[in-house]
C-alpha cells in the first residue's frame, strides 16, 4: 500500500488507456487482475490480523479482482468467505472465479465477517445501484470492523466526485474505512463528497504507465533563508486594504508567518500590533516601489465603484499579483487574459461561480478550464482545493482539515501564497500555489480543532520551521 502524496490522477477512461498501454507492451490484463487481487489479498491479510474475511464479488472485472484476492488469501490459510451479486459476466471474471473453490453466498444471504471487502462494482459503473444492492451491501458492511473497498466503494462515480443523483438512487451508501485505489488515483478518491466516503485511500501499484497531468499535492515547503538573505531577498509583499481591513490584516498576518522577509499594508491604517507590519497609504509611488514581489488585493476589499477604481490601478500594474474575495466579483476571464503576467486567483465556491459560472463535469475539469480562459493559475478552493494551470497540469490537495470552515481562512491562505510569489525561489505559479496551500492545511491539521483565522497566521510559523 502506498500513501497517495504526489501520486498521478486519471479518470476511467485514463485509466483504460493506461491498460492498453501496458498490453500493448507485452502486459496481458490477465496479469494485471492478478497484481490487483494479490495486492489487495496482501493489504488485508495485514490489515485484519486473523479475523475472517468476507469478500463481495460483482459481476465485472472490479468483481474478478476480488475471486483473485478471496483465492490467495484462501491459499494463504486466511479464513475467508464469498458472496456474489451474479455470475461473472467478463471472460477475465470467469478466469478469476474459476480459481476460487470454496462455497459461495448470494449477495442478499451474505453472513457480516469482522472484514467485508466491496468488489462489488469499480471504475465502470455508469449508473445508480438498485436500492436491494444497496441494502444488502450495508447489512454486509454494518457488519463489519473494517470495510475495505477495491478501487472504489460501490456505486460512486469515478470521475466527478459526486454523488448518485438519480431520484431513485440510495444515497445513504455505506462509506469504507480504506480505499485500495488500483494502479492510480481516480477523482473520486479526491474530490467531495465522493472523497469522504473512501475513507483512508492508498495506491496498490500495479506496474502500469498512469501518466497524467493531475496529482495529489506533495508536502511542499519554501527553503529556509540563507546566511546572505536580507528581508527584501525574502520577499516584500504588498496588501491592499479595502472597506474590511480585518480582513487584509489576516493576509498580511499569513504572509508574514509565511515567511515574507517584508510585508506592507497599502491603505489607510491606524498604528496597531503588529509593529513589523508597515503602514502606507495606497498610492502610485508605493505600488511602483520595486522592491514588491507580490501584491495581495481582494480580502474585504468590497465591490464599490471606489474599489474598483483601485483594483483597476492595482492590474494597470506589472506587478504579480493574488487576487481574492470581493476583487473576483469585479473581474471577468477575459480582462484577466487580456492582463496576462503572473497572476494567482483564490476562488472559494462562489466566487467561482461568479467569475466563471456554473461548472459541469469535475472539480478538476472546471479548475482547468478556468485558468485555460483567465490565463492564470486557479487554487478552487475547499475540502478538495484544486490547483490549476492554463496548460492543464492540476493538484488536488486532501485531507483538508473542516475547522478551516472559519471566517478570514481564505485571507490567511492569499497572504500565505503572497509570500511563496514573492519568494524569489523561481518557482512555476504551479508550485507557488501549491507551497501556499499546502503550507495552509498543514497549519490547520496542527492547530486540530476549533481554531479562528488569527491562530492560523501564527501556526504558519510553525509550519515554515519544518525540514
Amino acid at each position: 500500500m502506498i500513501p497517495i502524496q504526489g501520486q498521478p490522477i486519471l479518470t476511467a477512461a485514463g485509466m483504460r488507456g493506461a491498460e492498453a498501454r501496458a498490453v500493448a507492451a507485452g502486459t496481458p490484463l490477465a496479469a494485471l487482475m492478478e497484481r490487483a487481487g494479490r495486492g489487495v489479498a496482501e493489504a488485508v491479510r495485514r490489515l485484519a490480523a486473523g479475523a475472517e474475511v468476507l469478500v463481495l464479488c460483482g459481476p465485472g472485472n472490479n468483481g474478478g479482482d476480488g475471486w483473485v484476492a478471496a483465492a490467495t488469501l484462501a491459499a494463504a490459510g486466511h479464513p475467508v468467505r464469498v458472496a456474489a451479486l451474479a455470475e461473472p459476466a467478463t471472460d477475465l471474471a470467469r478466469a478469476a472465479r474459476a480459481r476460487w473453490s470454496g462455497p459461495v453466498a448470494t449477495l442478499s444471504e451474505a453472513r457480516p465477517a469482522p472484514v467485508c471487502v466491496d468488489a462489488l462494482f469499480g471504475i465502470g459503473l455508469s449508473r445508480p445501484i438498485d436500492r436491494a444492492v444497496a441494502d444488502a451491501l450495508a447489512a454486509a458492511t454494518g457488519g463489519a470492523s473494517l470495510t475495505i473497498a477495491v478501487d472504489l466503494p460501490s456505486g460512486l462515480s469515478a470521475d466527478d466526485g459526486r454523488m448518485p443523483d438519480d431520484a431513485h438512487a440510495p444515497h445513504d451508501l455505506p462509506a469504507a474505512d480504506l480505499t485500495l485505489a488500483l494502479g492510480a488515483l481516480k477523482p473520486a478518491h479526491v474530490l467531495q463528497p465522493a472523497a469522504a466516503r473512501c475513507g483512508t485511500v492508498r495506491l496498490i501499484d500495479l506496474g502500469i504507465d498512469a501518466r497524467s497531468e493531475a496529482h495529489v499535492l506533495p508536502p511542499r515547503l519554501l527553503p529556509a533563508p540563507r546566511p546572505e538573505d536580507h528581508k527584501f531577498s525574502r520577499g516584500m509583499v504588498a496588501v491592499v486594504r479595502g472597506r474590511m481591513a480585518g480582513a487584509a490584516h489576516l493576509a498580511a498576518a499569513g504572509a508574514m508567518h509565511a515567511g515574507a522577509g517584508y510585508v506592507a499594508l497599502l491603505g489607510a491604517s491606524l498604528p496597531a500590533p503588529p509593529h513589523a507590519l508597515v503602514r502606507r497609504p495606497f498610492d502610485d509611488e508605493a505600488l511602483a516601489d520595486p522592491r514588491i514581489g507580490a501584491v495581495v488585493i481582494g480580502p474585504g476589499l468590497g465591490r464599490d465603484e471606489a474599489m474598483r477604481g483601485l483594483l483597476d490601478r492595482v492590474l494597470a500594474s506589472d506587478r504579480k499579483l493574488v487576487i481574492d474575495g470581493d476583487a473576483l466579483h469585479l473581474l471577468t476571464p477575459e480582462r484577466l487574459a487580456a492582463r496576462g503576467g503572473r497572476m494567482i486567483l483564490t476562488p472559494h465556491a462562489g466566487e467561482f461561480a461568479a467569475l466563471f459560472g456554473v461548472h459541469d463535469g469535475s472539480k478538476i475539469d472546471a479548475a482547468r478550464e478556468a485558468a485555460r480562459r483567465s490565463g492564470a493559475t486557479v487554487v478552487f478552493k475547499g475540502a478538495d482545493t484544486v490547483i490549476a494551470e492554463p496548460d492543464g497540469r492540476a493538484l488536488v490537495a486532501t485531507g483538508a482539515s473542516g475547522w478551516l470552515s472559519t471566517a478570514g481562512s481564505g485571507d490567511v491562505l492569499a497572504g500565505a501564497i503572497g509570500a511563496a510569489l514573492a519568494s524569489g525561489t523561481g518557482l512555476s505559479p504551479l508550485d507557488v500555489a501549491a507551497t501556499g496551500v499546502w503550507m495552509h492545511g498543514e497549519a490547520a491539521r496542527r492547530l486540530d480543532s476549533a481554531f479562528v483565522a488569527d491562530e492560523l497566521a501564527a501556526a504558519l510559523s510553525d509550519v515554515r520551521a519544518l525540514r
